[in-house]
């Protein structure tokens, strides 16, 4: 138990025993640090008041966002039924629940819970954009358009239906009647990112540079400090390319992408990069025993940690985003998870892992030569490196890497085998794979394994 938990629990046993706090009372707290991302100090307390009140429906719902967030579906998805079993006709739980079985792909139970709320809440603009989500993911494209349009007769600037409309108009190419619900949104709210977001994707996947640079550029001026148009404005522009993303436009990209990133990449994207990395490391690698100590970099959300884990005696995973490292320990396979930048702390760490493995990072990065150069310091002799990265042809990249307007950069194989060599590294296999599908295109990789040479 950490001190932020025991802090939390002691607040609350010294609270009650003073009769200066009641159930309501401690909720209201545990849901303040709910909110603070306080995840384990809220979770203690809301467990203490299932002590006291079993079965307590507010409570129940709130462990199961809390799991939720945690990575944890099937104890959500248990949680906020009971929460439902105990108050059936409560909207908010039903349309929680079909959010979470939505992410777990359980897309028929979702769609029943929608309209549980759409029951007993007649006009819920809210429900009805999350039913039209959930009805073009199943290609029921004039349902989805149906139910946005009564969205938008409720409340016509319905902030979400307006970019949902746009997101289902783009994918029926109606693309100018995209880029207008998209404009609407961002002129309804300029200080919301997510219009500028979508209507600037729109424009690069068909190749419009120019003027998905105008769009960041806008966002940009109407939120400067906002990592992520600056970001992407490099990116389309080619104007003031960093040499890596910058730690906050990783940071805030993957704390937001986090609720829904295994869905994405696994359901709509057919990502494989974790199982490719993994199955390449594995013909360098001896017999699964749980002898070595392994650096899941760049973890994300978890994804590689269950397929290494046979293989660890001390599996450790680093990444910027809290966001993913919540969803990550929900993988419970994890012996620590640690919020850093990746390149320094594996500087930080000479010496210390027999493999490091790392699936759809090195992506973020220009040059690997710092990266290369900093796990091979961290491995022993012996040790093995495993990664993926986007592959990129000589002819359009001349440095060995590019940024490309997506924002992540793909390197070429004779950069990252340079890279290997600089780094003392022998490099054991080069695979090309696809990694990933994208706008319907396969995204090319290259599936990278060397070892560090034994003295």
């Amino acid at each position: 138990m950490n001190p932020t938990q025991d802090c939390a629990k002691e607040q609350v046993s010294n609270a009650a025993t003073a009769q200066e706090l009641s159930v309501g009372d401690a909720i209201a707290v545990a849901v303040r640090l709910h909110r603070e991302r306080r995840f384990e100090a809220a979770e203690a307390i809301y467990c203490r008041v299932l002590e006291a009140v079993p079965g307590h429906p507010d409570v129940l719902h709130f462990l199961g966002v809390l799991a939720n967030q945690k990575g944890r579906l099937d104890d959500a998805i248990s949680l906020i039924a009971q929460a439902i079993a105990a108050v059936p006709d409560f909207p908010d739980f039903h349309n929680n629940l079909g959010n979470i079985l939505a992410l777990a792909g359980r897309l028929d139970e979702a769609e029943g819970h929608y309209r549980r709320v759409l029951e007993l809440r007649l006009e819920s603009p809210d429900t009805l954009s999350n039913l039209a989500t959930l009805c073009r993911a199943q290609d029921r494209f004039a349902e989805a358009e149906a139910l946005l349009n009564t969205a938008l007769h409720i409340a016509p600037n319905h902030l979400k239906s307006l970019n949902n409309f746009g997101l289902l108009c783009d994918q029926l190419e109606r693309h100018d009647e995209a880029i207008d619900y998209y404009s609407r949104a961002i002129s309804l709210m300029p200080q919301n990112a997510d219009g500028y977001h979508l209507l600037g994707a729109l424009y690069f996947t068909q190749g419009r540079l120019k003027e998905a640079s105008d769009v960041y550029r806008r966002w940009m001026d109407v939120m400067p400090d906002h990592p992520t148009p600056r970001h992407m404005y490099a990116a389309c522009s080619g104007v003031d390319v960093p040499q890596r993303a910058a730690d906050d436009y990783v940071e805030r990209t993957f704390d937001l992408f986090a609720e829904s990133f295994e869905q994405q990449l696994q359901q709509k994207l057919s990502y494989r990069a974790p199982e490719l990395v993994t199955d390449a490391a594995a013909r360098a690698l001896p017999a699964p025993s749980a002898a070595l100590d392994v650096l899941d970099a760049g973890c994300g959300t978890g994804l590689c940690g269950p397929l290494v884990k046979p293989w660890a005696r001390l599996l450790v995973g680093v990444d910027l985003s809290s966001g993913m490292l919540q969803k990550a320990s929900g993988k419970a396979c994890y012996d620590q998870l640690i919020k850093a930048e990746l390149t320094s702390w594996i500087d930080a760490h000479p010496g210390q892992f027999d493999l490091i493995i790392s699936a759809d990072t090195l992506c973020y990065f220009g040059s690997l030569a710092a990266p290369i150069h900093a796990a091979a310091g961290a491995l022993r002799n012996g040790g093995v490196l495993a990664f993926s990265v986007e592959a990129a042809d000589e002819s359009s990249a001349g440095e060995g890497h590019r940024i490309n307007p997506h924002g992540r950069y793909s390197h070429t194989i004779n950069h990252v085998h340079a890279c290997l060599a600089a780094a003392g590294l022998e490099r054991r296999s080069t695979d090309t794979a696809v990694l990933r599908t994208e706008n319907g295109k396969p995204v090319d990789g290259l599936v990278v394994v060397a070892s560090k040479p034994q003295v």
